[in-house]
C-alpha cells in the first residue's frame, strides 16, 4: 500500500492488518516509496512481488496524491509529477511484475455541469489543474496496467490529516457563525468506508477498470456543515448558506460532483451506506480526532 500516512492509507493499513483473508500487507510512506522516482518504484514493486508470488500475487493500492487543489493552479508541474507521472511509474512497474494496481482518483475529472450522477464512462472535462493531473493519472494507469482498478471518489474525510469535517469543527470553536457554500453538490465519504470498499473490490475478483465509490446520497457543503454541527452538539443554525461566487478560490470547483455507483452495484459489491449514517459512525469511532 502506497501512501500509508494519509486519510485513506491509514484506514487501509488498519483494515489490512486485521483481515485474516489477507496473508500479508505492508504500508509504505513517501520516504519509503516516492512514486515520482521511477527507479525506486520499480525496485520496491519488484522486491514486494517476489514473496507475494508464493501467496497468490501482489496487489498494490496507491493512495498517494497531491491533494492541494488550489496549490496545483500555480504548480501544475508539481501536481502532475505526483498525480500523473507517479501513477504511471507504478502502473508500468506493476505490469512488469504481474501485479494488480488499485489507484484512487476523483470527481474533479468531470466538469461539474451534470444534473444526474456521473457514470464511469461519461465524458470527462476537468476545469482545474488538479483535475487535469488526476485525469492524466487514471488514463496512464489504465493504459499501462491492464489488470488495474481505478476508483474515483469524492469529498473524503477521516481521522488523519486535514479535511472539511475537522475544519468545520475548528471554526465552530473559534466563531459564533459560519458561512458555507450551498451551490456545490456531492457525496461526503468517510475514509474508513472507502478503505473497506477497496478491500472488498480487490477480494471480489471483479473485472478491472473504472469504478466509483462514495457514500450513498448527496448534499451540499452547507448541509454537510450543518450535519457536522449536529454531531458536535452545536446549533446547526450557526451555519448560513452562501454562494461559490461569494467565496472565490484559485481553483474552480465542480458545481455537481455526484458519482453513480451503477458499475459498483453491477459487480455485486456491497452498497455504500448513506452519507449521514457514515458521518455519525465516523464521529462515534473518532470522537476526539474529528473535532479538529
Amino acid at each position: 500500500m502506497i501512501g500509508s500516512g494519509g486519510q485513506v492509507g491509514s484506514d487501509l493499513c488498519r483494515l489490512l492488518a486485521a483481515d485474516p483473508r489477507l496473508p500479508a500487507s505492508a504500508g509504505l510512506t513517501r520516504a519509503e516509496c516516492d512514486i515520482t522516482d521511477p527507479a525506486r518504484v520499480r525496485a520496491v514493486i519488484r522486491d514486494q512481488a517476489r514473496p507475494a508470488k508464493v501467496q497468490g500475487g501482489l496487489t498494490v493500492v496507491n493512495t498517494a496524491a497531491w491533494t492541494d487543489v488550489d496549490g496545483a493552479e500555480t504548480d501544475e508541474a508539481g501536481a502532475y509529477a505526483v498525480n500523473a507521472a507517479g501513477p504511471a511509474h507504478l502502473a508500468a512497474a506493476c505490469a512488469e511484475a504481474g501485479a494488480t494496481l488499485v489507484h484512487l482518483s476523483t470527481d474533479y475529472v468531470f466538469d461539474g455541469t451534470a444534473d444526474k450522477p456521473y457514470e464511469v464512462d461519461d465524458q470527462t472535462g476537468p476545469v482545474s489543474a488538479y483535475g487535469r493531473t488526476k485525469l492524466a493519472g487514471e488514463q496512464a494507469v489504465l493504459a499501462l496496467c491492464p489488470s488495474a482498478y481505478v476508483v474515483r471518489t469524492a469529498w473524503v474525510y477521516g481521522a488523519v490529516g486535514k479535511n472539511f469535517v475537522k475544519a468545520m469543527a475548528r471554526l465552530a470553536r473559534e466563531r459564533d457563525s459560519l458561512t458555507v457554500v450551498d451551490d456545490q453538490r456531492g457525496s461526503p465519504t468517510w475514509s474508513a468506508d472507502l478503505a473497506a470498499g477497496i478491500v472488498e473490490l480487490v477480494l471480489s475478483g471483479a473485472a478491472p477498470g473504472l469504478y466509483h465509490y462514495t457514500s450513498a446520497g448527496d448534499t451540499t457543503w452547507f448541509h454537510f456543515a450543518r450535519a457536522i454541527m449536529e454531531e458536535l452538539g452545536q446549533d446547526p443554525a450557526k451555519v448560513a448558506p452562501t454562494t461559490t461566487a461569494a467565496f472565490p478560490r484559485p481553483a474552480p470547483r465542480p458545481a455537481y460532483s455526484v458519482l453513480s455507483a451503477r458499475r459498483w452495484h453491477d459487480a455485486g459489491l456491497s452498497s455504500p451506506r448513506p452519507w449521514r449514517d457514515a458521518l455519525a459512525a465516523a464521529f462515534a469511532a473518532h470522537p476526539v480526532e474529528l473535532r479538529g
